[in-house]
This record gives structure tokens, C-alpha cells and sequence, in this order.
């Protein structure tokens, strides 16, 4: 393993560092802290988002042909790492830039590429995603919002829900069935959807941080027109499979989500709390996000040799589910009797922490991929994978 950057990956490394001391905004929010300003954040998410477009910085990935710089993985992990050490964390062009954006070049038409992909640079439009539904989190194949064409629109209705965003996003990317008679991993459909069509109705999913960064959508008879429509009609899940690629390279690191050294500073000026057992699991929790870190440098060593990583984003993600939650919980023993407040640091992240054991696939979904990319283990038996999706049992 490599733990030290090459002299081109060093060179980038200090370019990005060089820009960021030069145009980064003073400050920054997440769009799950506590009590975040809506209307500032997209303010200063889309100042940004133009900054980045005017300088070349927008999409790390992209082809130069499509306004990106056309460099590797390797590049944009440099250019997160980066982003997080000042302070830049998730921005709401996330879905856009890491999920749509890749997914409309590799599978869109020309056309779809003029439309969508300049004013997702410049910041003008903001994307969200509306894949998983009541039914159909885990296994996202058994979802059953349905997409029936008519003339040069297809009519679609349906429920999805964990949208983050969508109440202030102006496309989505979205998958509905279209043909019910095939087995339910064929026969779907993926559009480009106008959040602003009428039939589309967005209610808030108020969380327990008393946040509401998560949606349910109801489609009511949405028309879409076909020039939406993203690649063959129902040849949806392939496309899709591009989308979640891209969504699983996305939620790499803790950046943005947990700081070690943020936590360590809360237990210095604490040190009276600090009893063995709770030194000894600062000390774990230490060590787990080196361990993360490690690992980000194993998929970086991937890429640089030319191979592709295989399980190794589903072990990120169940890291960070892990640290994360575990953060949390000694952050607020650490903060003694304060803990106890309804607000703070500690009680929040504490509250958001179980989000990310299902956000971007489940916990009990990564360990399958480990147990069989990994580990060998055989599949679980899916003896509803060939029947027609018509004729599946249903609650």
C-alpha cells in the first residue's frame, strides 16, 4: 500500500490547496446541522458552485468535453480530502454533480447533455434522487411507481420517499416500472423529472434532530415527457447501477460528517471525565478512523495500478456508520450533565448518527456485499428474482 502521494498526485494536491486558500467561502454549513439556514445555504452553495464552474473546479471527473477536468478517481479523492480539511462539506449539488451528472453522460443522449449538464456546472439547478419508496429501500428492484406511455409522455405515479432535498430541487432522477409483466430487476424505467411538473407533491420528513432534510414525494399522474426518458425504455436498472456506483464512490469518508479532532478538543476540555473506559474508547475510536483512512489509501493504491476496488466502498460505508454513532455517544458522555440539554453539538450528531446506517445502502445490505465479494460466502436464495413483477406477493 502507498501512503504517500505521488509526485503528479502531490502536484494536484497542492494546486487544489493553493485554490481552495484562494476563493474557498469564509464560512461553510452542512446541510444537517442544527438549526441550518435553508436559504443562506443554497445562497452560498450556488456562489460557490459558479466559483468552482469559472475555474475549472466543478466536476473532477467530468470529461473536458462536458466542462469537467477529466481526471481519475484518484484526483477527486484528493480533491474531497481537500475540501474537507477547510471545512467545505456537502454541498446540495451532491446528487448532480457525483450521481446525475456521470449518469447522464454515460447514458445520455446529445440532446440531454446540452440541456442538463451546463446549468448543473453553474450552479443554476439542483438535483435530487427518488429511487427508494415504502416498499423498496433495500431491495430497490421491488419498486412499483408506474410509468405508462402515452403519445410522446409517459404518465407516472407512485410514492418515494428519503428524499434529501427535494423540497428545494429542481430536477430529479427517478425510476418507475413500466412493464409489470417481466421479473422486477427488468421492465424499469429512468426519467430526468421537472420537480416543478404539476401532480408533484413534496412533504417533509420532519427527522427526530427536529430537522427536515428528508422528503416523501407523491407522484399524481406526472407527465413526463419522453425526451426524459434516460436510456432505452425498461433498461432503467442498468442505468441506474451507473447512479449507484457513482453514489457509493461519494460516501467515502467521514469528511464532513465526523472530525476526531473535533472530539478530542470536546475531551480535553473535559479532562475531569475522562475515566479509563472512556480514554480506552476514545483511543478505539482513534483507531477506527485511522483504519478508515488506510483503507481510502488502499482504494487509492487500487486506482493508481489501474484496478478497480470491489467491496471496499460497502466496508467504508459500514465504517462510518460505525464511527460516526460511536462519536456521538462518547461526545455526549464526555459532556456530563450537559449532555442532558436539548441542543448541542453532541446531542445532534447523536440524533443524525442512525441516518447513516441506512442512507446510500443499509448495514445488513453492505455485509451481504462483503460476505460475498469478500468472504465467498454463496447468495442469499432469491427465488423472486425470475418471477414477473406482477405476479409477486404483495402487502
Amino acid at each position: 500500500m502507498d501512503f504517500h502521494d505521488s509526485p503528479k498526485e502531490a502536484a494536484f494536491r497542492a494546486e487544489a490547496q493553493a485554490f481552495l486558500a484562494a476563493h474557498r467561502p469564509e464560512r461553510w454549513e452542512h446541510p444537517f446541522d442544527e438549526g441550518v439556514d435553508e436559504a443562506r445555504l443554497l445562497a452560498l452553495s450556488k456562489a460557490w458552485q459558479r466559483t468552482l464552474d469559472e475555474h475549472g473546479w466543478a466536476a473532477i471527473l467530468w470529461p473536458a468535453e462536458h466542462g469537467g477536468r477529466g481526471l481519475g478517481p484518484i484526483e477527486a479523492i484528493i480533491w474531497n480530502e481537500e475540501l474537507a480539511r477547510v471545512g467545505l462539506a456537502e454541498s446540495p449539488f451532491v446528487v448532480g454533480i457525483a450521481m446525475a451528472g456521470p449518469t447522464i453522460i454515460a447514458h445520455g443522449t446529445p440532446e440531454q447533455k446540452a440541456r442538463f449538464l451546463p446549468p448543473l456546472l453553474r450552479g443554476d439547478e439542483i438535483w435530487c434522487q427518488l429511487f427508494s419508496e415504502p416498499g423498496a429501500g433495500s431491495d430497490l428492484a421491488n419498486l412499483s411507481a408506474r410509468a405508462i406511455p402515452e403519445g410522446d409522455h409517459w404518465v407516472v405515479s407512485g410514492q418515494k420517499t428519503w428524499c434529501s432535498g427535494g423540497h428545494y430541487a429542481d430536477f430529479g432522477i427517478l425510476l418507475a416500472r413500466s412493464d409489470p409483466s417481466v421479473p422486477k430487476h427488468k421492465g424499469i424505467t429512468y426519467f430526468l423529472l421537472d420537480m416543478h411538473a404539476p401532480g408533484v407533491e413534496i412533504r417533509p420528513l420532519r427527522q427526530m434532530s427536529g430537522g427536515a432534510h428528508f422528503n416523501e414525494v407523491f407522484l399524481n399522474e406526472v407527465r413526463i415527457p419522453d425526451a426524459n426518458r434516460l436510456g432505452p425504455a425498461g433498461m432503467g436498472w442498468g442505468v441506474a447501477m451507473t447512479t449507484l456506483l457513482n453514489e457509493r464512490m461519494a460516501l467515502g469518508g467521514t469528511g464532513g460528517f465526523f472530525s476526531f479532532e473535533e472530539l478530542a478538543g470536546h475531551a480535553r476540555r473535559h479532562r475531569a471525565r475522562l475515566d479509563g473506559v472512556t480514554r480506552d474508547e476514545l483511543a478505539r475510536l482513534y483507531v477506527w478512523n485511522k483504519t478508515l483512512e488506510l483503507l481510502n489509501a488502499r482504494v487509492m493504491t487500487k486506482l493508481g495500478r489501474g484496478q478497480i476496488p470491489d467491496a471496499e466502498s460497502s466496508v467504508m460505508k459500514l465504517a462510518l456508520g460505525r464511527i460516526l454513532t460511536r462519536g456521538a455517544e462518547l461526545g455526549l458522555r464526555i459532556a456530563g450533565p450537559e449532555g442532558l440539554q436539548r441542543h448541542g453539538t453532541w446531542q445532534h450528531q447523536f440524533l443524525i448518527a442512525p441516518s447513516l446506517h441506512i442512507a446510500g445502502g443499509t448495514d445488513e445490505i453492505q455485509k451481504n456485499v462483503v460476505a460475498e465479494r469478500v468472504l465467498g460466502l454463496p447468495r442469499e436464495p432469491r427465488p423472486d428474482r425470475d418471477l414477473p413483477f406482477d405476479q409477486l406477493p404483495r402487502t
